[in-house]
């Protein structure tokens, strides 16, 4: 259930600030930026919770998938053209689709809302909204082991899911449109099970600062 509230809110909150502020304040180059941020601080809070769940409730690894792939579904639904990953700002600027200004703001933009994500998720944490919560409050929001193994193991699971998940975007294009969402889904879900058997990798670096960064 608080999984649900969390992710309401945030597709609540996400999604009003793009109509308001999209459509009355930001045109051309603004609404890159607008999107950026409220994409990736849509895809932290979800994440934070997620793995909040996995690491204290510790539900059935099928529930667990069901709710990843679940999760991004929503998320390649509603993200857009946005990558909340920096690695794709720099890919752009290596190809010279864009600019060092844009990357720039780009980057800046994801970690700021990547920022804001934990603020936001402590703060809903607080509210007691489940024992999870609760639980996880009275503990200081205690960081776990954000590797889950060796740091060789750690860079082989990043590496192979990112690989993964670069390759399944770049064809993508080849599949039916209506199902193109669904196997970007199945990817992910796949390589979070494979990954979580050597550890707790993510393959979005901004995603990782922002679920694992109270850890450093």
């Amino acid at each position: 259930a608080s999984l649900l509230v969390i992710v309401g809110w945030c597709l609540f909150i996400c999604r009003a600030t793009l109509r308001r502020a999209g459509a009355r304040v930001l045109a051309g180059a603004g609404w890159i930026y607008l999107l950026e941020a409220v994409s990736t601080f849509q895809l932290c809070c979800c994440t934070h919770e997620l793995k909040l769940l996995g690491e204290v409730a510790q539900p059935e690894p099928v529930l667990g998938l069901t709710l990843t792939y679940m999760m991004t579904v929503v998320h390649v639904m509603t993200f857009r053209e946005a990558t909340c990953n920096p690695a794709a700002a720099l890919e752009k600027l290596c190809r010279g689709t864009s600019s060092v200004k844009v990357a720039g703001r780009v980057v800046a933009c994801q970690f700021g809302a990547a920022l804001a994500a934990r603020f936001f998720a402590r703060s809903v944490w607080s509210l007691g909204l489940s024992d999870i919560h609760t639980r996880h409050q009275k503990f200081g929001f205690r960081c776990f082991d954000p590797l889950g193994g060796t740091v060789l193991e750690a860079a082989g699971a990043e590496l192979a899911c990112a690989f993964a998940f670069q390759a399944a975007v770049r064809h993508a294009h080849k599949v039916d449109e209506k199902l193109r969402v669904h196997v970007i889904a199945g990817v992910v879900t796949v390589a979070v099970y494979a990954g979580d058997n050597f550890s707790k990798s993510n393959s979005k670096n901004i995603l990782g600062g922002c679920v694992n960064g109270s850890c450093l």
